[in-house]
């Protein structure tokens, strides 16, 4: 049997005893408290017949849904984010404001697509003017184009004509 000894570090040592000496506080303990466990009949690995148990697979934790919610919860628990530490009024607020910032958003946006008459207007004279001053630029490039001989002709015909017209006016 075993004797129950304290040491100076306040730690209990099971010392064994002689058959015939008398154990102090035996009556307090259980009968098995002293013996060993037995090792269990099936551990032998000699005894292929027997079934040997295998471990149950869980569907709650094989299912898609639980493995999702598992790595957000990691993920958030590794940045230092905690999804219960806010109450429900503080979730409440954080979405409001996120609402709102959203709905300004939208508004801005509208506000850029959406456009005033004089704008409109503003907008068609700029690409009216546009349009002429490239029609100018392709005239300009033509008679650049043009040989010089050709240029003076047209020349003469408008001095011509100029001096033509006032004559001609009753």
């Amino acid at each position: 049997m075993y004797e129950d000894t304290t040491d100076p570090g306040s730690r209990t040592l099971c010392v064994p005893t002689e058959p015939g000496q008398e154990q102090e506080g035996a009556a307090d303990r259980p009968s098995w408290a002293g013996s060993t466990m037995a090792e269990p009949d099936y551990i032998d690995a000699d005894c292929d017949e027997l079934i040997k148990p295998k471990k149950l697979v869980n569907p709650c934790k094989s299912s898609r849904n639980h493995q999702d919610l598992h790595r957000e919860l990691l993920m958030n628990h590794n940045r230092g984010l905690s999804p219960q530490n806010k109450p429900e009024l503080q979730k409440v607020m954080e979405k409001r404001k996120r609402d709102q910032v959203l709905k300004q958003q939208k508004e801005e946006q509208e506000a850029h697509t959406k456009l005033s008459d004089l704008e409109i207007e503003l907008m068609k004279r700029q690409q009216k003017l546009e349009q002429f001053e490239l029609e100018q630029q392709k005239i300009e490039e033509e008679q650049e184009n043009t040989p010089e001989f050709v240029r003076m002709k047209s020349n003469l015909r408008r001095t011509r004509q100029e001096a033509e017209g006032p004559d001609q006016t009753p």
